[in-house]
């Protein structure tokens, strides 16, 4: 994801584990953080990139504007082999009234968006008094950004938040530099549907979660028929949680 709401995605209910990883404390978040002045457009300096980002994707940001209800629409672009990328989404906060910016951001992703919600988390780590740069991660540390309103960022600033990122437990020499035009694109708005490597990676992904679970489905059946018809036959007094989940 590239600025401030490409959030690592994650799809609802396909992870068979849970991360054994400490997840990160919401200590970590910005306090007084505004919502408002966070809208706009942002740019991704650098990265621990989500795994449907298009890996030689350049000039890649994110645009938001909030809603009357208070929900933040989301774009995120990027630029593959000359081509626009995009996904767009919709973000909440998980408490209204709190003065962080923790959301939850659900992505439309055709044609499997009634069957596999996509959503993610944003936290907003730390953002300057200006609102001009800014680290975001989320709970498990498995992706990272780092934003600005401008294409360039110096290079103190940028290891300050490098520093940032790395006290907070991320490991940053996985941060990936992402290439700016300067000045950037002028291609705007998802009515250019040329680029589609996002969607396309995404819906791959889907459909190998769809067939994992499949074929899980399919593991788990199978093992309950046998342990129905050991006990049928009394071949066993008690199938045990091992064997009826396998």
């Amino acid at each position: 994801m590239s600025s401030l709401l490409m959030v690592p995605t994650t799809i609802v209910h396909t992870k068979l584990t849970k991360s054994k990883q400490r997840r990160l404390s919401v200590n970590a978040l910005a306090s007084g953080v505004e919502l408002k002045r966070c809208m706009g457009r942002w740019y991704e300096i650098a990265s621990v990139p989500f795994w449907f980002e298009p890996c030689d994707g350049v000039n890649t940001r994110a645009t938001y504007s909030v809603r009357n209800d208070g929900t933040v629409d989301v774009l995120n672009e990027t630029w593959s082999g000359g081509k626009r990328g995009f996904i767009q989404g919709t973000g909440f906060k998980v408490d209204p009234n709190s003065d962080d910016i923790k959301l939850k951001v659900k992505f439309y992703v055709p044609p499997f968006l009634p069957i596999f919600p996509v959503v993610g988390d944003f936290w907003v780590l730390y953002v300057d008094h200006h609102y001009h740069h800014a680290v975001i991660g989320q709970p498990s540390r498995k992706f990272l950004w780092i934003l600005s309103r401008d294409t360039h960022l110096g290079d103190e600033i940028y290891k300050e938040l490098v520093e940032r990122a790395k006290n907070e437990g991320y490991d940053v020499t996985k941060l990936r530099k992402t290439p700016q035009s300067d000045p950037p694109s002028a291609e705007e708005g998802p009515q250019d549907t040329k680029g589609i490597c996002w969607d396309a990676r995404m819906t791959i992904k889907l459909k190998q979660n769809r067939l994992r679970y499949k074929t899980e489905e399919a593991r788990l059946a199978h093992k309950l028929s046998a342990t129905q018809r050991h006990l049928s036959e009394g071949s066993i007094s008690d199938p045990g949680p091992e064997l009826a989940l396998g």
